[in-house]
């Protein structure tokens, strides 16, 4: 199995038509993921459980890029990010500050890294603040920082992050800095950016012949200034290998939630997110600039009632004109907000939130592939399936056994040996 995406971008709201919405589309109508992919899907999965979820070959070094995912969740985006058990787990976060920091980047990874929560039966942190010059920082708001650690301390960290400075595009950055960022992707390491950030590992060489972002006002300047790195303009998020970087300000919160769901599940990372009072996930590939994040919450709005409305039904088919309908708008007029509030059309909006639900499913519950399919609005474990490779690289079995061991996959077959071989009973009387 290779992870791919299959070239399905943002759908104009005039080709949308009854079947975009029904349970499973793509496989009934070709848009990208058609018949093909059904068959590849069902013969992948006749192949049992067991199987090897991808055909990356991990070195003992743990550093060869292969081992990551490619790039962020975006049409444009080849690959999505492979769960691999073989992949470092994170337990050591290093947040390296250079004068002239922004205050609310620098708070983004302390706020989700650095906050203990294990009262509530969370993972914690080895967490840093370190200099990355000599302090004390000087952050763009006018305060200092005092961190009690130098560039020293980003030698042991599993994450890297570098969050958004002043005059970050024209700023010389200390050797010692970019240093530490390439052996950090060099030992196996992550490296994260939040917005201007990504000027830091673009120095460091980290971004050549990576796919990358950063804030929409410096795309184009990062293009001009590297141009071995492959800017994507447009999108909140990128992940390309180890490094990953992300647009201004809120999308530094996605990229991080994003890593925990990676390497905890969705419900660490919506545990997070509830206790922060942000989206627990917004996809990369979603436009920068969108009129309205949050419409699930505004129920004044036609759209925001149609999203609670699909929340609360995934398992039902549905089709553009009867969401337009409920809400009272034209199918038209509904297709284009949909998009200008989400950034994505109801299509992609619905087969994310689909997946989502399949993953929190598969981590929570014992429930067979078959129902968990049912449950979230897929018309057969295949389409599950086929959809779950798409957009996360691996196998729903694959994913059940990284976070929640082989023994519930063991359970799964069990049951389904059991449905196959046990006769129906009859009662008689």
């Amino acid at each position: 199995m290779r992870g791919r995406w299959a070239g399905v971008g943002l759908w104009s709201h005039a080709a949308l038509g009854e079947a975009e919405l029904a349970g499973d589309p793509a496989l009934a109508h070709g848009s990208g993921d058609g018949d093909d992919g059904r068959a590849e899907s069902e013969q992948q999965e006749s192949q049992g459980a067991d199987e090897v979820e991808c055909d990356v070959h991990v070195p003992n070094s743990l550093t060869c890029d292969a081992r990551w995912g490619a790039a962020g969740v975006t049409p444009t985006l080849e690959f999505l990010p492979l769960l691999c058990q073989a992949c470092r787990m994170l337990k050591n976060v290093a947040v390296a500050l250079l004068h002239g920091v922004n205050p609310f980047e620098m708070g983004v990874p302390a706020e989700v890294f650095g906050v203990d929560r294990s009262e509530e039966g969370l993972p914690t942190y080895d967490f840093a603040m370190v200099g990355a010059e000599p302090g004390p920082i000087r952050a763009s708001a006018g305060f200092t920082i005092g961190t009690g650690h130098g560039p020293e301390r980003l030698a042991g960290a599993d994450l890297v992050i570098v969050p958004a400075q002043k005059e970050a595009v024209e700023r010389p950055y200390p050797p010692a800095l970019l240093d530490a960022l390439r052996d950090a992707v060099e030992r196996g390491a992550r490296v994260l950016s939040v917005c201007s950030g990504a000027f830091a590992l673009a120095a460091a060489g980290l971004l050549d012949g990576r796919r990358c972002t950063t804030h929409w006002r410096h795309t184009a300047e990062l293009g001009r200034r590297y141009p071995a790195a492959r800017v994507e303009r447009d999108v909140l998020y990128v992940e390309d290998g180890p490094v990953i970087t992300s647009a201004g300000t809120a999308a530094g919160i996605d990229a991080c939630l994003y890593l925990v769901r990676q390497e905890q599940g969705s419900r660490v990372a919506n545990a997070i997110a509830r206790r922060m009072v942000v989206p627990p996930h917004r996809d990369g590939g979603q436009a920068q600039y969108i009129e309205h994040p949050l419409p699930a919450q505004r129920e004044d709005d036609g759209v925001g009632r149609a999203l609670t409305w699909l929340e609360e039904h995934l398992d039902e088919d549905v089709t553009v004109e009867q969401l337009a309908a409920r809400v009272h708008l034209a199918p038209r007029t509904f297709a284009r907000r949909f998009q200008q509030e989400t950034g994505s059309t109801p299509y992609q909006w619905l087969l994310q939130q689909r997946v989502l639900r399949a993953q929190h499913l598969l981590e929570e519950t014992d429930l067979t592939i078959d129902a968990i399919a049912a449950r979230v609005g897929f018309s057969h474990s295949a389409a599950l399936r086929h959809h779950f490779v798409r957009r996360l690289g691996t196998t729903p079995h694959a994913y059940r056994r990284t976070f929640r061991g082989p023994e519930a996959v063991e359970r799964e077959a069990s049951e389904r040996a059991a449905a196959r071989t046990d006769p129906p009973r009859v009662q008689v009387g």
